[in-house]
């Protein structure tokens, strides 16, 4: 209640409005009077609370990915890079890895303007070649890989 007081700018009328109370009910459950709400109102307040929080806390995660934690990738895919016949000859994988921060800038920032899953392929295989198949350059920094045929992905910060 607190939280969504702080949300509305200090206004218990407003508050109230938004939960569908009346603006004493509000000041009972802020003032500690009144403790345990009935489960429409246990329901409106969890509602509006997880509206509000949840963008908070993606933010901040996308934030902290972007600038020095990196995300984790996850996915199976067809990953070519190697002539048949050898170990790097194309396959499906499974792979999960944790990528830099700098390709994790370059994901959020795709996701934020509204990119599926299949727009971010071209970032995400340059995230993996990266952190997976070149290891950070070594001698296998020009390695080209081959990124398609996607079964599924998952990105987390």
């Amino acid at each position: 209640m607190k939280f969504l007081r702080k949300r509305e700018r200090g206004s218990t009328k407003s508050l109230a409005e938004r939960l569908g109370v009346s603006r004493k009910t509000v000041q009972r459950y802020l003032s500690g009077a009144s403790t345990k709400p009935n489960k429409r109102l246990q329901e409106a307040l969890v509602q509006e609370t997880e509206s509000e929080w949840q963008p908070q806390v993606r933010a901040h995660a996308g934030q902290r990915a972007a600038s020095s934690g990196g995300l984790v990738i996850s996915c199976r895919a067809y990953f070519g890079l190697g002539p048949e016949g050898t170990s790097d000859a194309g396959r499906v994988r499974d792979i999960t890895v944790a990528v830099s921060p700098s390709h994790a800038a370059a994901i959020i920032a795709a996701q934020e303007e509204g990119a599926t899953d299949r727009d971010l392929h071209d970032a995400v295989a340059e995230a993996i070649a990266d952190a997976y198949f070149r290891q950070g350059g070594g001698g296998r920094a020009g390695l080209e890989v081959k990124f398609a045929d996607v079964e599924w992905l998952n990105i987390t910060f």
